[in-house]
């Protein structure tokens, strides 16, 4: 075990004097801003590195709070190991460039990985803070990065809608078909969230329109289930396949109608969607529509021709599904 440091009354400032939280004088002296208090700690021997029982050091504490020049004094006594881990991924949340800057000077790896498996990058494209994100990509941040799940900063900004950092990324060669562990690619999160600028801008720079997930679904099945009608549109005008099928054969119009979206069901039939396609178990989007009762979108297709007497594998019609369901 470390031997426990103290000073000539042997006071220790370690281990023996953390609170129940786990909190040193250190920390306490950061989280306050008191930087020639924590100086004068730390020359006594306070260890930078111990955290509290949230997992928070004196330094993620001072990145937290913005005590710039506790962060600073933190950095001159070396601070290395864990007590990094969260910081960085602060600042980048922040978008505190002044901060990235001081810890990158004192430790240049750019994709330290927090516990939860991202890298600071990951962190900026969720919060959408371009400047940060350009500063870490411009010390080596692996703007591919495949975190948990494979997820790379690209699908966290597309997700998000965050269309400048998408921009940013791209421009530095981000892998616009990159696909998550269950094949999702960036046009795929772009496209369940609605997010139409992102969405031009991965079209504009051809992303796979045609890439379907380890289910089958596309980016317009993924449309069609958030109710994003305009994005819906944008594939469409972008010649995506209206009635593409997943690995169950379902369209994006079944889709439509089991969630009850019924301006995305008449987009989708305006472009052509057929309202009598069959799933694998023979259910149609009739089927679908009067199993959940969406009654809105059965007199649509009813109206666009859909055929109220097809039956199922099992022989049932849209009737039969509606008289029990």
């Amino acid at each position: 075990m470390e031997s426990e440091k103290s000073d000539k009354n042997n006071i220790t400032v370690n281990h023996k004097n953390q609170s129940l939280n786990g909190f040193t004088p250190l920390y306490m002296a950061a989280q306050e801003n008191h930087d020639s208090c924590c100086r004068l700690l730390l020359s006594k021997g306070a260890n930078p590195s111990l955290a509290t029982e949230d997992g928070f050091t004196p330094l993620a504490v001072a990145m937290q709070q913005g005590h710039d020049k506790v962060v600073a004094v933190l950095l001159e006594s070396d601070v290395r190991g864990k007590v990094r881990l969260p910081a960085l991924h602060i600042a980048a949340k922040k978008n505190d460039v002044y901060a990235a800057t001081l810890l990158l000077r004192h430790d240049k790896t750019a994709d330290i990985v927090s516990k939860s498996g991202f890298t600071p990058l990951h962190i900026a494209a969720h919060y959408g803070n371009v400047d940060i994100a350009n500063l870490l990509l411009e010390c080596g941040a692996d703007v591919n990065y495949a975190a948990k799940h494979n997820i790379t900063p690209l699908h966290v900004a597309c997700k998000w809608g965050k269309a400048a950092v998408c921009k940013l990324l791209l421009a530095q060669r981000a892998q616009i078909d990159a696909t998550t562990r269950d094949g999702l690619t960036p046009l795929h999160c772009a496209s369940r969230s609605g997010h139409v600028e992102v969405i031009q801008l991965l079209l504009s720079q051809n992303a796979p329109i045609l890439s379907k997930t380890k289910n089958g679904l596309s980016a317009l099945h993924m449309s069609a289930q958030g109710e994003h009608e305009e994005a819906a549109r944008l594939l469409l005008d972008y010649k995506a396949p209206v009635d593409e099928v997943t690995v169950d054969y379902l369209t994006a119009l079944h889709v439509a109608a089991h969630c009850g979206h019924v301006r995305v069901a008449k987009l989708l039939l305006d472009y052509g969607a057929n309202p009598n396609s069959r799933a694998l178990n023979g259910f149609t989007p009739l089927h679908i529509a009067c199993k959940k009762n969406r009654i809105k979108v059965a007199e649509l297709l009813i109206k666009h021709g859909a055929n109220i007497r097809a039956t199922t594998e099992s022989g049932l019609t849209p009737l039969h599904v509606a008289s029990f369901m």
